[in-house]
Parts: C-alpha cells; structure tokens; sequence
C-alpha cells in the first residue's frame, strides 16, 4: 500500500491519512521553496494541490528549483510541477495555475483552499496572502530566505498572530534570491519545514508554529525560535481589502515587455528602473529614470505623478514592490514590467528594436 509506511504510526493512522485525503492545499509558487514543498506533500497523500506560478523556467532556477529537468527550459513552471506531482502520486488531483496570485483571483482560491503556503519572494505578494487569509478565516504557513539563513512560521492559524503581526511595515525592503543568492539546499530545508507544518495542521499533532518564529542558520546549524505576539489590529472587512488592493477599480499593475516598449515614444510615460547601477543588463530607453528601490521612498519629487510610470527591475520582483510603495503615495498610473531588465532585452532583440 502506498502509504502503508506513514499509517503504521500511530500518530496518523487510517482516519489521519483519510483527512490528508481530503485536504485541499495551495503552494503559492513554483520556485525554490515551492520545488520542495510540493514533492512531499503529493507522495504524502494530500488530496488536491494546487500551484500557482506565471513563470517560465530560465536556466539559473535549476540550481535550486530541482523538480525542473534541463529539457523543460522555457516551459511553465505550474504546468511542469503538476507533471511531476502526478507522475510521483497519480492517485490524487494536482491544479497547476499558471497565473500570478493577485487581488482579483486570492479571494477565490483562498475559499476553496484549506492551507495556504508561502513559497514567494517577494513582499507584496506576502502582504496579499496575509490579508487574503485573514479575510478568508484560512492559516498559510510561511517561509523566506535570505543567504544562509531561513525562516518559518505559521499565520492565523485559530485565530494566532498574523504576517503583519511580525512585520507591520510594509514599505520595508528586503532583498530576494536574484539580488542576495542563495545554495539550493537552504531552500529545500526551509521547504521541508513548511510541508511539515502542512502535515501537522492537517493532522492535528505536534506543536504547529502558530505564534513562533523559526530561525535556521545553514551555516552553523543553530535554530532559534522567538514568540510572536498578535496585535491589536481591527480586521478588515471585504470592501477594505478591495480598497486597499484597487479590486473594484479593475486597476492592471503589470504589463508585459512588448506592451511597455510600444510606448517607448510616448513623451507621457517615464520608465523607472529600480535596479542598482551595477546591475546587467544595461537597457537605456527614452525618458527613463534610475533609483534604486531602496532610495525610491526619498526621491519621489523625481517623478512626476501625472505620467505613467512603467517601472522595471532584474526579473520583475522589485518593481512590483516599487509599485505597491508609489500606490501608497497616490501615484495612479504605475505598472510593473513583468520580467523586468530580462525580458525587455529579449523583447529589444527580438522586435529588432534600435534605442
């Protein structure tokens, strides 16, 4: 029997691996982090997963995303992890979105989902997923890496702490995996770490990581936990979180690299780049601005609120960040660049455009 080896315990049994049967949970990402949850969680039997990721594979995901083969280069991310999924553990339903998680569609996932997972790098997509399940009554356990360091927890779980609880600024700036690096192995075990936390919440054993801070250092291998203490926060209603994420107004915050380089004439729009100079590849466009997101909030007076703004970074994390903060200044008419400085140089090249 397939799951015979996990049954024998008595911490899980029949009537627990029948309610890993009949879970329903979504691993918001498909990258490193996502690459290690979803493998364990598919063999232990969870009855329907869902991934969500709009990214395509590049070569440097290798390294760490290691459900990916060499040949799939260039293929959807979400459709290529269900591939997997399904060919590990055929008996149960994997829902590959090959989609961004936004305000328009989390609200909807977060109602059929019963966990979700964290396995983003970026800080926006954070707060939506925190504020999703605080509206949804739903848990999502949370993971992040930074260099050798990682960190675990899991969020308004019976009413515990929430992500805003551990960090209630959201202008903050955090650098990613593309901008500090990483080892692939600090994300398999921050990964690992989450699927444990799914099985537990699903089983209703251990001690679940609500109200705590995990802390793993690759490097010397110490581990530290911290308490968290929930906040007074009032909740927010549905018509908040529609406000406060532009919902009712229809607003699209991405466009694609071919869309932002048609308007590369257009003396009304400004592209930002967020980027540090150093960063390659150099792209040098008409009415283009260069502040690095760390600097954007002090030097806001360089851009002009009644243009559009078309802000790219490296690969498309940083300036969705950077949009997110120019929202919170009322600055109406932002958009990300999706895939950043990479996909505007193959969109250059492969429209043959001269700049």
């Amino acid at each position: 029997m397939r799951y015979n080896r996990q049954i024998i315990l008595s911490e899980v049994g029949e009537k627990g691996q029948e309610k890993l049967t009949q879970a329903k949970v979504l691993i918001i990402g498909a990258g490193g982090l996502g690459a290690a949850i979803l493998p364990y969680l598919a063999a232990a039997g969870i009855g329907e997963i869902g991934i969500i990721d709009n990214d395509a594979i590049e070569i440097t995901n290798l390294q760490r995303q290691v459900i990916y083969k060499s040949e799939a280069i260039g293929k959807s991310k979400a459709l290529e992890a269900k591939a997997m999924a399904e060919s590990l553990n055929p008996t149960i339903q994997i829902n590959a979105i090959a989609d961004t998680l936004n305000a328009k569609n989390a609200i909807e996932l977060f109602e059929y989902y019963d966990i979700m997972v964290d396995a983003t790098d970026n800080l926006p997509t954070k707060y939506l997923i925190n504020d999703a399940c605080q509206l949804t009554n739903k848990p999502f356990v949370y993971g992040s890496i930074y260099k050798f360091q990682g960190q675990v927890s899991v969020f308004n779980y019976q009413n515990g702490p929430t992500y805003r609880c551990l960090f209630p600024d959201e202008s903050s700036n955090s650098k990613n995996c593309v901008d500090a690096g990483v080892m692939g192995i600090s994300v398999g075990i921050i990964g690992m770490f989450q699927a444990n936390e799914v099985l537990k919440m699903i089983l209703g054993i251990g001690n679940v990581l609500s109200g705590e801070l995990l802390i793993y250092n690759m490097l010397t291998n110490d581990q530290q936990k911290f308490e968290l203490v929930k906040s007074n926060t009032t909740p927010f209603s549905r018509l908040d979180f529609e406000k406060k994420y532009d919902v009712a107004e229809n607003t699209t915050l991405e466009i694609t690299a071919s869309e932002a380089l048609e308007q590369i004439e257009n003396k009304e729009v400004t592209f930002l780049d967020v980027r540090n100079a150093t960063e390659l590849p150099k792209i040098s466009l008409p009415n283009q601005l260069q502040i690095p997101l760390a600097d954007l909030e002090m030097n806001l007076e360089k851009l002009d609120s009644n243009k559009t703004i078309l802000i790219y970074c490296q690969s498309g994390i940083r300036s969705k960040a950077a949009v997110e903060l120019l929202k919170k200044y009322a600055f109406q008419k932002v958009q990300s660049i999706a895939g950043g400085a990479l996909k505007l140089e193959e969109a250059i090249a492969n429209n043959a455009i001269s700049i």
